[in-house]
């Protein structure tokens, strides 16, 4: 329960604390959990995980839009 509310916490944070830019998801608690497992046991160095993350974001919000755009025409 407490690394699920510090996960909470530091998302909401950083939402508050930085936009989000147009192409990305906000950070989630997930999200948060594969960078912190990145840092305490690193396969690649920071910055690949950093790529990594930044893709990933970008990946799921483009999922969305066209996930949203699909369900809007669905509906017609």
């Amino acid at each position: 329960m407490l690394a699920h509310a510090f996960l909470a916490v530091t998302a909401a944070a950083e939402r508050r604390d930085h936009p989000v830019p147009e192409d990305l998801i906000p950070l989630t608690g997930n999200e948060l959990q594969h960078l912190f497992a990145a840092l305490i046991s690193p396969v690649h160095d920071l910055a690949h995980r950093l790529r990594w993350s930044r893709w990933r974001r970008r990946h799921q919000a483009r999922a969305r839009a066209f996930h949203y755009r699909r369900q809007a025409t669905a509906q017609l």
